[in-house]
């Protein structure tokens, strides 16, 4: 299952370094760019708010199935479908495969060991696991694919073709695990799709502003990255376009494992520190062309990113009813998946009136000044409820 959760999340991020390729491909520029990659978005969040949620009824294996099969199907569009009328239909399955995984893949985790270690309740294993298959899939997706783009031929079919020899592998695999909802058990009444305890709402708005903050500059230098790559930074290799972005995601997650059992407040804090640091290197790494500076400061606002996304999680789930939190986190996740894709189009847009240098000083200083005034909301409103992290968490999604 883990493996499964790891490249169908790989899958999703494997275009990155290729974006130049469809570009030049199709004959399409930057805001084309960032609407493609936008677009798997809009599946995903179709996929959390109207789907996520009946792995409690239907069972985890029901959902995860479906999931992988979406995942070949977008990966065979992509291969056959080749303008861009394909690009945008293959990426809107990419998200729909992507939201049914993420939003029970962590379920099925914690289940899978509760049934092989009945006497570990509590551990934590599950959770570091579901980390490391989630933001580690979408660290190695660009890596992989820059490889192939560099050393293999037609780099966008043979990518395609990798992942979708992988999905078929992992779907035999999941088939042959046990499903850990009983079916037989008489339907429970539906859960309420979404309620806040009492004066969450404000803390709630926090923190969904903080997931979508916080995915901002993931889903920018996922959709940009290689065009900036190549146009500032004189760097044409897509292994090292892959690169960044692994180190981007690869932080994220490295932050959260290491950092994560800390007390919440100071998980943000760092995060609002940590965060914007990576940002203005970002733009001074473009004002100073350096590879080496622009992989710095990716992997700081990966790891920014990582800690501002958990801490905005807690912060949901400890403001959402009991019987609500499944309907709260869906919410949660459409709000930060949409700043992965709507800021990363408005900075393709800016780049038709501004240098990627000027531009980029403004991302930086609103998504900087957001995150920290988000973070101040979010620890101010002690709204009732632990905010421990549930066991259900996709990634930059």
């Amino acid at each position: 299952m883990a493996v499964a959760f790891t490249v169908l999340m790989a899958f999703g991020t494997a275009p990155t370094p290729l974006w130049p390729l469809y570009e030049a491909r199709d004959h399409f520029g930057a805001t084309t760019v960032t609407v493609a990659y936008a677009s798997m978005v809009v599946g995903a969040a179709a996929a959390f708010l109207g789907l996520g949620h009946l792995s409690d009824r239907l069972g985890r294996r029901r959902i995860i199935v479906p999931a992988l099969l979406v995942g070949i199907v977008a990966s065979v569009v992509l291969m056959a479908w080749r303008d861009l009328p394909g690009l945008i239909t293959g990426r809107i399955l990419n998200g729909a495969g992507l939201g049914l995984m993420a939003s029970t893949a962590t379920t099925y985790l914690h289940d899978l060991h509760h049934e092989a270690r009945p006497d570990r309740t509590g551990s934590v294993l599950p959770g570091i696991v579901a980390t490391a298959a989630n933001l580690g899939g979408l660290a190695s997706g660009p890596l992989i694919a820059g490889a192939a783009a560099e050393w293999l031929p037609a780099p966008l079919i043979t990518t395609q073709a990798i992942f979708t020899l992988a999905m078929a592998g992992c779907l035999a695999l999941v088939l042959s695990t046990p499903e850990t909802v009983d079916l037989e058990l008489p339907a429970a009444e539906p859960p309420l799709r979404f309620a806040l305890r009492p004066g969450g709402r404000r803390t709630f708005a926090a923190a969904g502003a903080l997931g979508a903050f916080a995915f901002a500059i993931l889903g920018l230098i996922s959709s940009l990255g290689a065009s900036v790559l190549h146009g500032t930074l004189h760097t044409d290799s897509h292994l090292v376009a892959g690169l960044a972005a692994f180190l981007m995601f690869g932080s994220a997650a490295a932050a959260q494992l290491v950092l994560g059992r800390l007390p919440l407040p100071r998980v943000m804090t760092v995060g609002a520190v940590v965060f914007p640091v990576g940002l203005v290197l970002c733009a001074v790494a473009l004002y100073h062309p350096a590879l080496w500076l622009y992989l710095v400061a990716v992997s700081l606002s990966g790891a920014g990113s990582g800690l501002l996304f958990k801490g905005g999680v807690e912060r949901a789930v400890s403001v959402a009813a009991p019987a609500s939190r499944a309907g709260v986190l869906a919410v949660f996740f459409v709000v930060a998946y949409l700043g992965m894709g709507l800021p990363s189009v408005l900075f393709s847009i800016a780049l038709r009136h501004f240098a990627v240098q000027t531009a980029m000083i403004g991302f930086a200083a609103v998504l900087s000044c957001g995150a920290v005034v988000s973070v101040a909301v979010a620890l101010r409103d002690r709204a009732p409820g632990s905010g421990a992290l549930p066991a259900q968490s996709p990634g930059p999604s």
